[in-house]
This record gives C-alpha cells, sequence and structure tokens, in this order.
C-alpha cells in the first residue's frame, strides 16, 4: 500500500484513538456501556451538552469480510478485508447562531482495503455485477462525504438543501444493513453508469423538498456530474473542472402507517444532460464492434425507480418488533447503459426471539440484468477478433444477468455495535454463464463510536 493511503488510513484511526482518550479521561463508566449510543460514552454528559447547543459529533466504523467458500472463477480459497472510518459533525444553527430552521453537516471518510469479488468471485475479464462486500470501493484515501446548509421555509413546507453531497442521501435512498451491495443503499448509482454517484463521493448540489402533506412529498435536485471527483486525490476537489453535465432526478415520496405500521414508498425519475456513448452502434448507425468506428454519442441518458418498504406485522403489540418487506426495481436507458434493469425483494424480522428483542434476521434476492445490445456487442466483437474459445485472454465474456442472494443474522451486540454473519450465494457472477455459481461467507461489523 502506498505511504499516502498509509496517511490517509492513520488520519481517522488517530481520530478515533483521540476519542477514546478523552472519553476515558472524561467518564471511564460510560465508556463501552452496552446501554450507550456510542462506545465512547458520554464524555461525562459533555457530548450531551455539545447535541443541545446544536453540535453533534459523528464517528462510526463499517467493517466486512468476504470469504469464498465454493465456486466463482478462481476457487483457490481466501478471505479479504474492506472498511470504512467516519467522522463528521451535525451542526443545529438555529441552536448556534439563532439561524431559524437551519442545519448543517460536515462528513469525512475514509475506505480502505480487498474486495473477494474482484479476483475469486468475478472472472477478470468482466468482473461482477453486484460486489459482496458493499463499503469497498472509490479509493484508499479520505474523501470529503458532505458539506452541505439546508433551510426550511413556510412552516416547514420548503426544505432546501445546498452544497457538496450524493444523490443517494436523498433520492433512492434505501438502508444498508445486508453487506451484498445489490441490499445495500440508494440501487440507482449502483447501475445507472458513470453519472450517478454513491456514498462516499460528493459533487456540487441542490436538493429542494416540498411537504404537501405529513405523509406524502415532492423533490427535485441538480448534482454536477464530474467524473474527475471519482480519481484517487480528488476527494476534497471543490472545483467544476471536469465537469460533464448535470444529473437531474425527481421523486414522489410517500409514507403512510398501514394497520398502524409505518411505510414508505418511492418512484423517481432522473436525466443526465452529459454526452453517454452507445453501447452498440457507431456514428452511422452500424455495429461499432464490426465496423471499428467509434461509437455513436447521445445527448443523454435517463432512468427510472421504485423502492417500497413496509412494516407487515409487530410482534405482541410491540412495534419495534416485527417482520419487514422491502423491494427495489431500476430501468435504464437501452441506447446507453450497460445494465438495463434491476429488481430485488428483502425481508428482515426485528427483535425474532424474547431473548434477543433488538437483534434481526435478513433474508434477500436480486436479479441484475446485462443491457441486451451490451451482450450483442461482445458476440459482435469476438466474431471480428476470430475467437470463440472462452478460456482465449483474447475473448470477451458474454454477460447476461446476474443474481444475488443473502441470508445473515444481526447481533445487536451493544447499542453502539451489531455484528452480522451472512452467506451469499452469487449466481452465474458477471452474468456470465461459463463461472461457476459462488457461495460467499460474509461478516459486517457496524460500530458507533
Amino acid at each position: 500500500m502506498k505511504k499516502k493511503h498509509v496517511n490517509a488510513r492513520l488520519i481517522c484511526q488517530m481520530s478515533a484513538a483521540a476519542a477514546l482518550v478523552l472519553a476515558g479521561n472524561a467518564m471511564a463508566a460510560d465508556a463501552f456501556s452496552s446501554d450507550s449510543k456510542w462506545m465512547t460514552g458520554d464524555w461525562g454528559g459533555e457530548r450531551t451538552k455539545l447535541i443541545e447547543q446544536g453540535i453533534d459529533i459523528k464517528a462510526d466504523y463499517v467493517g466486512e469480510v468476504g470469504g469464498n467458500l465454493n465456486g466463482g472463477y478462481n476457487d483457490d480459497k481466501t478471505a479479504r478485508y474492506a472498511d470504512q472510518f467516519g467522522l463528521g459533525v451535525a451542526l443545529d444553527l438555529q441552536k448556534l447562531w439563532g439561524w431559524d430552521n437551519t442545519q448543517a453537516k460536515i462528513q469525512l471518510t475514509n475506505r480502505n482495503g480487498y474486495n473477494i469479488s474482484n479476483d475469486r468471485v468475478g472472472d477478470p475479464r468482466a468482473g461482477t455485477l453486484s460486489s459482496s462486500q458493499e463499503v469497498y470501493g472509490r479509493g484508499h484515501m479520505v474523501r470529503l462525504t458532505q458539506l452541505w446548509i439546508q433551510h426550511q421555509f413556510f412552516d416547514n413546507k420548503l426544505d432546501v438543501k445546498a452544497g457538496y453531497f450524493g444523490e443517494g442521501e436523498d433520492f433512492n435512498t434505501f438502508p444498508c444493513d445486508f453487506q451484498n451491495l445489490a441490499f445495500c443503499g440508494s440501487q440507482v448509482g449502483n447501475w445507472a453508469t458513470n453519472i450517478w454517484y454513491n456514498w462516499p463521493v460528493s459533487q456540487a448540489a441542490i436538493r429542494v423538498k416540498y411537504n404537501i402533506n405529513d405523509e406524502l412529498y415532492a423533490q427535485i435536485g441538480a448534482y454536477n456530474q464530474n467524473p474527475s471527483q471519482l480519481e484517487h486525490g480528488n476527494g476534497f476537489k471543490l472545483s467544476g473542472s471536469g465537469t460533464k453535465g448535470t444529473v437531474l432526478p425527481v421523486e414522489l415520496v410517500w409514507s403512510p402507517k398501514v394497520n398502524s405500521l409505518p411505510g414508505e414508498y418511492r418512484v423517481g425519475y432522473y436525466k443526465s444532460t452529459a454526452d453517454a456513448d452507445d453501447v452498440r452502434e457507431d456514428v452511422n448507425g452500424f455495429d461499432a464492434a464490426t465496423t471499428g468506428d467509434a461509437y455513436k454519442t447521445h445527448s443523454s441518458k435517463s432512468g427510472y425507480w421504485f423502492v417500497a418498504q413496509q412494516q407487515l406485522t409487530s410482534h405482541n403489540g410491540d412495534a419495534t418488533r416485527g417482520l419487514n418487506i422491502a423491494a427495489n426495481a431500476t430501468f435504464h436507458d437501452k441506447d446507453t447503459n450497460f445494465i438495463d434493469n434491476y429488481q430485488s425483494v428483502m425481508f428482515v424480522y426485528k427483535g425474532p426471539f424474547d431473548a434477543r428483542p433488538k437483534d434481526d434476521v435478513g433474508i434477500g434476492a436480486a436479479r441484475i440484468h446485462v443491457n441486451d445490445d451490451v451482450k450483442k456487442n461482445a458476440e459482435l466483437l469476438n466474431a471480428s477478433n476470430g475467437v470463440s474459445d472462452y478460456d482465449n485472454p483474447v475473448f470477451s465474456p458474454i454477460r447476461e444477468t446476474e443474481y444475488n442472494y443473502e441470508i445473515n443474522y444481526g447481533f445487536h451486540v451493544t447499542n453502539w455495535l451489531t455484528v452480522r454473519p451472512n452467506l451469499q450465494y452469487i449466481t452465474h457472477p458477471g452474468g456470465v454463464d461459463e463461472v461457476d455459481n459462488a457461495l460467499v461467507a460474509g461478516l459486517k461489523i457496524q460500530s458507533t463510536f
């Protein structure tokens, strides 16, 4: 690992260590208390005082292990570890400076490690469509993930947020308790190729939300589409150099109570104003793989999504426990996008045992479909190169549909620590039929400092 990567990691580790020392000096009994929201405790009451003054310090950690038990492209068994440190502060500016209905946030993240999907589960020529360790990616470095200010107008009817942040914070939002990427976070960002950047990448943005009533709101946003912000070393880039266009999402969100149990339903649409290459046709409308000419350029690309989350049951009258169902679906431009559609469904039971009322158990299944034109393009490319043998290094693997499955159990060890062992099964990794189905053992650790 390069020195600057190590330094980036040390920044977050030292920050966490400093918090631990502060906790020990303030009030050692609070640190590591199972009833505390934070591993470092309440700092002798100082942390609660800061929150009451409008300063909420955020520090957290996510670590994920993935080990290939069977199958995949390379069945040489090993394990990979990836993690993320987060450090930030949420500010209530009404409490701090008297700015009515105004909030702000600053968040730094640092990711490290390696992914079992890259060199064991998937064929390196094709990769995998999902990832068995969702926390992996976007560079081994510190990033500015959030830097924004938010204000409510007209008795909180209108909500405006501006600064640097990602689309998935507000649009197509979804929790991230599963370890497989196909069940974690905003799914549009996973499949809308090269335009929608999920956490931890930020971009210049504005989001405007209007609360129609207590259960329904509509929102629209504009996000700078700048691929250079993905590059290593650009984690704190605030300039607009490298901008290609703007991503414009719009969404309607309904949060009803069904039999007194909460639900949330989202439907949305996005459009990118940046130029996008066709996945098959050349500038003259012929097959680029055959002609060798440049791919046709489109002036935009678009897609839409649907998200549903609903609690179905309570447990002996306790609404914090019970069965929950969730479903995701995204659909994308077939002319320009590698993935044309994705669907998933998940079931989570919270508090399955009276002796473990804060644990949860989850199971999910996802389907990721590669655009048929991408498949056809690979077939034409192989024919053009005169190769048909999958084992030939020049062969372009034919990708169609990948299926991901996960079952997990979340041990609520303390209020600040959850440990979630899981098993994942990946059918046709990368959508490539020639790659053996893979069984992956995972372990996800989530902690709040």
